[in-house]
């Protein structure tokens, strides 16, 4: 039995750390805030695996995209929807290493407080397509019926394609920093 790392939002201790730490990134990017509430729930359940406390964008700052998220949950991305925007993804190369040392740092964290319990560290990534409704709409995609995913995958379906590859090779390199750093399971 485990929960996802949103089972604790609904924990005292948890508000407590929204209120000091008001952003869902600082939160997340912060080792020992995202290792404490990754930890919540498992210290007052006593759950047989904890779940690193992030979200599916947190790599997008490696791929040289920038993203906000409220705390009401809207996300806000500068869009992927022309070839020269797709530029701004193979600019550099992708080193979540170099660009998001948090992630190795609270696994690496959350590996060793666990160790003893036999709980098992579980990381944590989006898949490729998720990720680029993101990219190509700018935010969520559900309000408008992914209207503009729809439209680049239909007038630029190459573009549509090098996104999705690109994430897609992206995503294998990003779990496997995460296996490295001390998940022993990937939820995707």
């Amino acid at each position: 039995v485990w929960m996802m790392r949103q089972a604790g939002r609904h924990m005292a201790e948890y508000r407590a750390l929204v209120d000091k730490y008001p952003t869902f990134r600082e939160r997340s990017e912060t080792p020992e805030v995202s290792m404490e509430v990754t930890l919540q729930p498992w210290r007052a359940y006593g759950v047989d695996g904890v779940i690193l406390f992030s979200d599916i964008l947190t790599p997008l700052p490696a791929m040289g995209v920038d993203f906000q998220i409220s705390e009401a949950g809207g996300i806000s991305i500068s869009p992927i929807r022309t070839r020269e925007a797709f530029k701004t993804l193979t600019a550099k190369a992708f080193t979540p290493e170099s660009a998001v040392p948090f992630v190795g740092d609270v696994l690496s964290l959350i590996r060793k407080e666990v160790a003893e319990s036999g709980a098992t560290v579980l990381g944590f990534v989006g898949l490729p397509f998720t990720l680029a409704t993101y990219l190509i709409e700018g935010a969520t995609g559900t309000k408008t019926n992914f209207a503009e995913t729809r439209k680049l995958r239909n007038e630029d379906p190459e573009l549509t394609k090098d996104i999705l590859s690109l994430l897609a090779k992206n995503i294998a390199q990003y779990a496997i920093y995460q296996i490295d750093a001390g998940a022993q399971v990937i939820q995707v």
